[in-house]
């Protein structure tokens, strides 16, 4: 079936999800009857069963119709796409803890959704992505001397990368030099958030480092997956909550901090080969990342002359790949993967086939929710204190 024709509305039945045993998204692999969530706000082509080169394979279809009325998957097709939200601040005195995972149940994730703090987490996400609009990764923007330290932490940790170089092993995937390079940033990595405080919040770091050392995967199965890259979001929101960061740093946030986490992350992925844990991304849109997909359509929003199908066009992947993060996430999943994009990442072909950056836009963000924040084999690992509280 031709992609815009599954991407028309109506074709799919839900998926359904058998566990696997290793990963943080451990449980979230699709063996799918049918069709998942599409990006684009409707019911989707893309889980199945995978393939060897990494992608998936298309799914069966049935009738929109067939779907049991009120189903999980209909109900996340049909829902709004997600608003931003202001972030109420932490007001003193404070009463830092070390948080603890709480969610064990899909009674539990709906408990978040409905809470104050899932509404937080997800408007903030949607609110760093509106900051971004239009906006390209060298145009100005206002960096703090929050975002400046950041970004140097950040960069320091790439260095690390540089001085544990990965060991000589048969198995190419999970390097054990990962271990090593966790280590590090379980040794130094107090101080080093510590050093991005103010003398008033130093005992923040109690409640800030299980957050920010989780963001870079695990070191005992060295992998990396969305779960840990929200961790990294949720790390970013309790310094918003602080006062921290505040609505004028967000374009700095998307801009500058979050590219170059991305960069430190696919350092380390290439360099150590690290494991995409569990299910391996949402369906085939990436092994390992969703943030940067929901950041770069928004900056490709209302665009003159880029459309969706442009990530087809070579020369303006290599031209603007460095400007758009979308590009950019097309670009390197096209140099780590063999064969045509529709069969390594059948998702991001289809998506390739919607009218406009808008739609992609909003789609990317009720898949997110969806698929990865509402999703118990990744959320079951998300951590909750004083900041984001349970």
């Amino acid at each position: 079936m031709a992609a815009n024709e599954r991407m028309s509305a109506v074709t799919e039945a839900p998926s359904t999800s058998s566990s696997v045993e290793r990963g943080e998204e451990a449980g979230a692999a699709s063996t799918t009857t049918g069709g998942g969530y599409s990006a684009i706000g409707g019911l989707g082509s893309w889980p199945g069963a995978g393939l060897s080169g990494g992608g998936m394979r298309p799914p069966s279809f049935a009738p929109v119709q067939s779907l049991a009325p009120g189903s999980p998957l209909t109900l996340a097709a049909l829902a709004p796409v997600p608003q931003a939200r202001p972030v109420p601040l932490v007001q003193p005195p404070y009463s830092f803890v070390i948080p603890r995972k709480r969610i064990t149940s899909p009674a539990d994730i709906e408990r978040f959704h409905q809470s104050e703090a899932g509404k937080m987490l997800l408007g903030f996400i949607v609110g760093l992505s509106d900051s971004v609009k239009g906006m390209k990764l060298s145009d100005y923007c206002k960096e703090s001397t929050l975002i400046i330290a950041i970004v140097g932490i950040l960069k320091r940790m790439s260095e690390w990368v540089d001085e544990i170089p990965p060991k000589q092993q048969p198995a190419r995937y999970g390097n054990l030099s990962f271990r090593d390079w966790q280590s590090r940033l379980e040794i130094h990595g107090p101080n080093l958030v510590r050093q991005i405080l103010p003398e008033a919040l130093a005992e923040a770091v109690l409640e800030l480092f299980p957050y920010f050392q989780d963001s870079f995967g695990n070191a005992i199965r060295i992998d990396f997956g969305t779960g840990h890259e929200v961790n990294f979001a949720a790390w970013l929101l309790c310094l918003a909550r602080l006062g921290l960061i505040k609505q004028e740093d967000y374009q700095a946030v998307v801009l500058r901090v979050f590219v170059e986490y991305l960069d430190l992350m696919r350092k380390l992925q290439t360099t150590y080969w690290l494991e995409p844990a569990g299910s391996h991304g949402v369906w085939g849109l990436d092994d390992y990342h969703f943030l940067p997909f929901i950041f770069g359509s928004a900056q490709l929003v209302d665009h003159k002359y880029m459309k969706p199908k442009s990530i087809h066009n070579q020369d303006i992947l290599e031209h603007y790949s460095k400007e758009y993060l979308y590009l950019g996430c097309v670009q390197f999943v096209k140099k780590v993967k063999k064969g045509p994009l529709a069969e390594h990442s059948p998702m991001i072909d289809d998506i390739s086939g919607v009218p406009t950056w808008t739609k992609v836009n909003g789609g990317m963000l009720k898949m997110f929710r969806a698929e990865v924040l509402e999703k118990v084999p990744i959320m079951q690992h998300f951590l909750f204190g004083s900041l984001i509280p349970w």
